[in-house]
């Protein structure tokens, strides 16, 4: 296993800085990085980190199973080539916190939750069990599979709630809240089972049931839910505008310059 220091800083828009030994490197998405210091070495890989295929064909697997969840086709592996230790940090992509987490063999998070890893974390995917609920299900459909021996960190929206569920607990989430999940917890996603509540309860048509024993991590606020918001309350949908005031909210924009 590969041990690696780091600290976060901030509150609600975090980065973590990683402190590297000679020859020590960490994984991270492309484009994730925030600063480096001087000595150490980018260097941009095809596939998702993984040392257990080689070749062009099992980087080509690695790329494609990344391509899956929606992420880059591309890593960034950062190696520290000077003979002390130097810093790089990696930011985080919208308001929330970032999780360092203790692989251990196999986590399962969120698709887009992964920021940063030791090297030798890879990633992979994890279906649904019901690929049809899995389909509708919205975030829930599929998950990253981290593995390996490493930290890795994870990014998640909002607080983030740590639990540990018995065995045979069951909990009900919204598959958008989950962040990451021990492989021993069972996970799977259901219909909300009421028309009524599906149409016009405004928590969607599923959620995912997890069930203990093992550890999860949920975050309050998933990045399509901010993002749901931002769009419906900009001016271009038609109904932001309008909300603000229809006088002072057309007056401003007259004053910008704005007169569409």
């Amino acid at each position: 296993m590969q041990e690696i220091d780091y600290q976060i800083f901030g509150n609600e828009m975090q980065y973590v800085e990683i402190e590297l030994d000679p020859l020590e490197a960490a994984v991270a998405e492309a484009g994730g990085m925030m600063y480096m210091e001087d000595g150490i070495e980018m260097e941009t890989i095809f596939g998702d980190g993984s040392q257990q295929h080689s070749g062009f064909l099992g980087a080509l697997m690695g790329a494609g199973k990344r391509l899956i969840t929606g992420e880059s086709m591309f890593m960034t592996v950062f190696q520290n080539r000077a003979q002390v230790k130097r810093r790089v940090a990696f930011g985080a992509p919208y308001p929330g916190k970032i999780l360092p987490a203790q692989v251990g063999g196999e986590l399962l998070a969120q698709k887009s939750a992964f920021l940063c890893a030791a090297k030798g974390v890879s990633l992979g995917v994890a279906f649904t069990k019901r690929f049809g609920a899995g389909l509708f299900g919205g975030e829930g459909f599929i998950l990253e599979r981290l593995q390996g021996d490493g930290l890795a960190f994870i990014h998640a929206g909002g607080t983030i709630h740590q639990r540990d569920l018995a065995t045979g607990e069951v909990l009900r989430v919204d598959t958008g809240c989950i962040v990451a999940l021990q492989p021993s917890v069972d996970y799977n996603i259901e219909y909300v089972g009421k028309i009524k509540s599906a149409l016009f309860g405004g928590e969607g048509l599923f959620f995912a049931t997890l069930r203990g024993p093992g550890r999860i991590w949920l975050q309050s606020l998933p990045f399509s839910r901010l993002a749901g918001r931002i769009t419906a309350a900009s001016p271009q949908t038609g109904h932001g505008g309008r909300e603000e005031g229809s006088v002072l909210g057309g007056l401003g924009r007259l004053l910008d310059g704005d007169n569409s």
